[in-house]
Formats: C-alpha cells, structure tokens, sequence
C-alpha cells in the first residue's frame, strides 16, 4: 500500500482567499513524484489550513486529494520546449515597472503574484510586455526567507507560472480575458538563488479554441536558465465562484473535458492560481 503524506498548506501560500497557490501544489506534487518531469493537471481547488492526502504513484508521479476527492495530478511527462534568449535584466525591470505603474482592477493578495507581497512574503513577479519582444517578463529577486537549507529557493516555489497579461498590440493581445493555468509541465534544471537577480518571462505558443500554450522560463540576471515551463491556460470563472468551489469542491463550473476524461478549473485574469 503507498503511504499518503498528509500536508498543510500554510495561510500565507495562497491565490485567492482560502485557496492555494497553484504553483505551490504544483511543486508539492513534482516533489513527490519520482519522474524528472511532470505535467501537473488540477482537478479542484485545494483549501489553505486543512490537511490533504499526498501519494506517489505507480507510474512515477503523485496525486493530491482533499475531502473531496482529487485535487490534482502529476503524471511523468516530457518537456521539449524551444527557449528564446532572456530579456535583460534592465529589460525586465523596465516591463516590472510598467505593469506596476497601472495594475490589473481586482487584484487579490496573491503569493506569487501580489503587489504587496516582498521577496520575502511571496514570488513579486509582476510581468509586462517587453518592447520589441514577443514576450512578457518580470525582474524580481527571492528573499532569504524562501530558502532551505542550502540557501537555494525551495524547489517547491519554482513552479510558478509566469502571469501573461493581455496588451492591446502586444505579444499577448489575442488571449482571452482571464485565461489562466489549468496544467504545467515543468523541468527544473539547476537550484534557483535567493538574493541575486532573477528574470522570469514567457510567451505564447499557440492558441487553439478556449485553449492556449504558452512556454515560461526562469534565468538568472547573467543569462543562466534555471528552469523552463509549458502550461495549458482556458478562460475564466469569477473570483467569486473560485473561492465557492475551494470551500465545497464542486465541479459545476468546470470546462469542458479533455480526451483524458479531465475537466479544468479557471481561474480569473488577475491572479495566476492554477486550479483543476
């Protein structure tokens, strides 16, 4: 019989109020998991402070599960993604800055993505389009505080996808309004540091019908690619009805299913919590 870990996520590690972070799941799961590579597919949303039921799998991967039932899913995968050149680091301040500068309305107290979160309260990553790219990114440093042992950022933070948000004339303008993460595929290729300067960005990959894919990539200031990402988005549901579903585990308001038999949560565009 495998052994279900039962885990916590804390208060702190949140997308939308009492909800998890999704990244944050995710990196619980790909830890779990015996494969290198894992795509994470999320079923429901997964509640903040209340225990949940973490198992390896047969296979090599791992599934979470609440009260509920199934709240997410990592099954081995592979990760063949064609990654562009990193924006600089004065680039990816410069986009930081802009987005900054006029925020989405409606932004929540997101971990990886709140405004007023520090490097130590949460993933500060606060994407904009860089000029003359097809491309959106983030500068942002890790506090000490994310840290383990080694001093490297917890594994389990870097799966974090990189918020694509929709310009008109930019690289994102075809997205639809509130596309968000229902999996991510990832591979982590090196430990990420705390402290120094960190670039996230991502760009679109393509679009098919209430579908997109987009790849993500995390490097440092000097151009070192510390992990890439490919994740699926679809459109969303309302802030109101996220934080219903976290609380009851309902499924009424999810998308259609994949060939898998797999419905996806979405979330809305503010907030890059990944829920399935």
């Amino acid at each position: 019989m495998t052994d279900i870990e039962m885990i916590t996520v804390p208060h702190h590690l949140r997308g939308y109020p009492g909800a998890a972070f999704g990244g944050y799941v995710a990196g619980m799961l790909a830890g779990r998991a015996a494969a290198k590579t894992v795509r994470v597919d999320f079923r429901r949303p997964t509640p903040v402070a209340v225990p949940v039921g973490l198992t390896g799998t047969a296979d090599g991967g791992a599934v979470l599960t609440g009260a509920d039932g199934v709240l997410a899913v990592a099954t081995p995968d592979e990760l063949n993604l064609d990654v562009p050149e990193p924006p600089s680091w004065d680039e990816a301040s410069t986009a930081a800055e802009a987005y900054r500068a006029a925020p989405p309305e409606g932004a929540v107290d997101c971990f990886g993505c709140g405004l007023d979160r520090t490097p130590d309260t949460g993933l500060p990553q606060h994407c904009g389009v860089v000029p003359g790219r097809d491309l959106v990114a983030a500068a942002w440093t890790a506090g000490p505080a994310l840290a383990d042992t080694e001093g490297k950022l917890r594994a389990e933070l870097v799966w974090r996808r990189t918020r694509l948000p929709r310009e008109r004339g930019g690289p994102t303008a075809g997205l639809r309004e509130g596309a968000v993460t229902a999996s991510l595929a990832a591979r982590l290729l090196r430990p990420v540091p705390v402290s120094p300067r960190l670039v996230s960005y991502a760009w679109v990959l393509s679009e098919e019908g209430r579908k997109h894919r987009m790849g993500v990539a995390l490097a440092t200031a000097g151009g070192d690619l510390c992990g890439r990402l490919g994740a699926v988005g679809g459109p969303s549901i309302t802030p109101t009805a996220l934080a219903e579903g976290s609380r009851t585990g309902s499924s009424a308001d999810t998308g259609p299913a994949d060939s898998a038999g797999r419905r996806a949560w979405t979330a809305d565009p503010h907030c890059d919590y990944a829920v399935g």
